[in-house]
């Protein structure tokens, strides 16, 4: 059997992609079986679609696959064409035999394109009559991921075809017992998790965007503490600004994979004072147990210690709500309002104050 590739978003159209599975479109073309088995190809792109960007152009074609030897008895399970969300289901469907309907969700994953609409309703009608299902199955089930119903009408997709829209398990290694059970999900299957592994998994994504701006960071630190009237003295750069560096690493991992991996045992809802908690904590532990700043450090850097670093983590943390299955956009409008503000007037204050250490340095002060 061949290995399943992926397609570029831009290449999805390519009538000339191979796979060992093939896309039934209109013709009534018998697809080839789907390995329930991931290769090591599978599991490398696991890997770089959770820790770049390598994951905006993970897909895979939109149409209709055959998992096993399906036949017109045979459950249509549906799918978005994000492929590691393809990939997971087909290997939860091993020993069965399975329709996987694909939905173009323009590589989105199925919970965010059912967010933006393109995991919805008019996209599964339009996409049951390009394949011709009619034709393929007897039955009149299409199981859906729960975690797409927030995008799906299953009234209006009855009205518009025969079948039947059956809201299946949060996870995808619940299907068979789900089907087995006679299509009914028992409370744990219909149950967001969002463990601490399930956290975890998704913080790369989060430590990555933060670590690009830090060599910006990093240039703009040295920069101040090693310009002086004359010249920039690299020697004045490293011993004055390693203490801030460090700081602004320890920022980025309080935020970034501190708070997401210790969520639910943060106080408050808001997630960016669960970043400044967390910040703040670890600021306060740097710099008095770990004696980052030392005793005679100018007052002023404490101040900026706590001020900057601290909200620099909250904004890091906030960045997580895109991740998690439990946060709205009104209430992450409601922290940005508040947010946003607190974060642009501790950086400004935070630059007044290097501003008047650096004059009081060079003697204007």
């Amino acid at each position: 059997m061949k290995e399943l590739k992926f397609i570029s978003i831009e290449k999805q159209n390519d009538k000339n992609v191979a796979s060992c599975c093939s896309a039934v479109e209109i013709s009534a073309e018998k697809p080839h079986s789907i390995s329930t088995e991931w290769t090591l190809s599978d599991h490398w792109g696991q890997i770089k679609s959770r820790t770049s960007a390598f994951r905006m152009r993970y897909s895979v074609p939109p149409g209709l696959y055959a998992c096993g030897e399906p036949d017109k008895d045979s459950d249509v399970l549906v799918s978005a064409n994000y492929k590691l969300s393809f990939d997971i289901l087909r290997r939860s469907l091993k020993g069965l035999n399975a329709w996987i309907l694909v939905l173009d969700t323009k590589g989105i994953n199925v919970w965010c394109a059912a967010g933006k609409g393109a995991f919805g309703t008019d996209e599964l009608v339009g996409r049951i009559r390009k394949v011709n299902l009619d034709n393929i199955v007897s039955h009149n089930r299409l199981i859906v991921p729960q975690l797409g119903a927030v995008g799906v009408n299953a009234g209006a997709v009855r009205r518009a075809t025969r079948f039947r829209v059956y809201f299946g398990p949060v996870c995808a290694k619940d299907i068979p017992a789900y089907i087995s059970s006679g299509y009914k999900k028992t409370e744990a299957m219909g149950r967001i998790r969002f463990s601490m592994a399930d956290r975890l998994v998704l913080t790369p994504m989060e430590i990555n965007p933060a670590m690009k701006k830090y060599p910006l960071y990093g240039l703009i630190v040295l920069l101040i503490f090693g310009l002086k009237p004359s010249s920039i003295f690299f020697r004045d750069a490293w011993v004055g600004g390693t203490p801030f560096l460090l700081l602004g690493l320890i920022s980025v991992f309080a935020g970034a994979l501190v708070t997401p991996a210790m969520l639910p045992f943060i106080p408050f809802r808001s997630f960016a004072i669960k970043g400044w908690i967390t910040g703040g904590l670890a600021v306060f532990l740097a710099v008095q147990f770990f004696g980052i700043l030392d005793n005679s450090t100018n007052a002023i850097f404490l101040v900026v210690s706590y001020l900057f670093f601290p909200l620099a983590s909250s904004y890091i943390a906030l960045q997580f709500t895109g991740s998690t299955t439990f946060t709205g956009m009104s209430g992450v409008r409601k922290e940005l309002k508040f947010g946003v503000p607190a974060y642009i007037a501790a950086s400004g204050i935070s630059l007044i104050l290097m501003l008047i250490f650096k004059l009081g340095e060079w003697g204007i002060i």
